[in-house]
């Protein structure tokens, strides 16, 4: 017989979404790096009021976040590696983007579907917005990497990277997907793509990874630009920003300075083509509403198509891990 169980337990989503950004923003993860701490030396580290630090820590307990036993609260395996600030494995800083700008942005998700239009800002260029303040750049870049982790470590291992010498990420952030492929590939040379004033940035994250002598960056506007010369292109998370023409756009570009049978990934959280299964994606696609201009998400089919009519001779799907897939193309 049916009961509300599910429907009520969807309602209650954001209750256990907004816990984990909190507890990111807070620190929680980073305050017990070095071990356990009961439960008034961990509220006191974070500074919390007594009320309801107990009620918050063993919330994350119970959502598999933290783990508790007679030395007190202790990460996981998965938050221990993935959200402590001082890991190069850490994801974080999507988290905190969520938490300042994507949490609340949701709230006029009614209003974005009744008008259609952005929910943030008064128009104009998102990224030369976000671009313009080197404190909100660091963030988004940073929010970047950590949503370009896992992709990029399953594309290091799903693509035949032996058989090319450069790859070039066009949109290329903090260059997470560049340094990732050369970490897994010793023969490769990557090029990171991306507005002049992301250099810095880049150019620090990579020195970090010790790649200096094999990733490099390259400024430009792909839109306007001449892309640099490759043998593969990555679009990760790029097509969805912008509408049709602007995709069909970029598309003719990268083949036109791709070499003869040079190659083009394109990775999103694509939409499974019957549109039923993948609601990462979907739900991705609504974000793009309340963010973009005219972004959106797209299925496999979709993609597939722009790429025919923008002159690639073959393309194919392929699943690489949660709910991202890519869209692979040759020229």
């Amino acid at each position: 017989m049916p009961t509300a169980a599910r429907i009520m337990e969807l309602t209650r989503g954001y209750w256990a979404a907004k816990t984990l950004l909190s507890a990111v923003e807070l620190g929680v993860f980073g305050a017990l790096a070095d071990g356990p701490a009961p439960v008034e030396q961990l509220r006191e580290r974070l500074g919390l009021h007594a009320r309801g630090a107990r009620d918050f820590f063993d919330a994350l307990v119970a959502l598999g976040m933290l783990e508790r036993d007679a030395h007190g609260y202790h990460n996981t395996a998965e938050t221990g590696l993935f959200l402590d600030p001082a890991k190069p494995t850490y994801v974080g800083g999507l988290l905190e983007m969520q938490n300042s700008r994507s949490y609340p942005l949701w709230g006029s998700l009614t209003e974005g579907l009744r008008t259609g239009q952005r929910q943030i800002g008064a128009g104009g260029d998102m990224f030369r917005a976000l671009y313009s303040d080197e404190s909100s750049l660091r963030g988004f870049l940073a929010a970047m990497s950590g949503v370009s982790l896992a992709p990029a470590t399953a594309l290091a291992t799903k693509f035949p990277w032996e058989r090319y010498q450069v790859v070039c990420d066009l949109g290329t952030a903090q260059g997470m997907v560049p340094a990732q492929l050369a970490l897994h590939h010793p023969h490769l040379r990557g090029i990171g793509f991306d507005l002049p004033e992301v250099r810095p940035i880049f150019e620090e994250f990579i020195a970090g990874r010790g790649l200096s002598d094999r990733v490099s960056f390259h400024a430009g506007d792909f839109f306007t630009d001449p892309l640099p010369a490759a043998d593969v292109y990555v679009l990760g998370r790029i097509l969805h920003d912008w509408g049709l023409p602007a995709r069909r756009a970029l598309l003719r570009r990268a083949y036109e300075a791709l070499p003869e049978d040079g190659v083009l990934i394109v990775y999103e959280t694509i939409i499974d083509d019957e549109r039923r299964v993948n609601a990462v994606g979907l739900l991705m696609s609504l974000n793009m509403l309340l963010e973009t201009e005219d972004g959106a998400d797209y299925t496999g089919a979709d993609c597939q198509g722009w790429l025919g009519e923008a002159g690639f001779r073959e393309s194919y799907v392929k699943y690489l891990v949660g709910a991202e897939s890519m869209v692979v193309a040759r020229k």
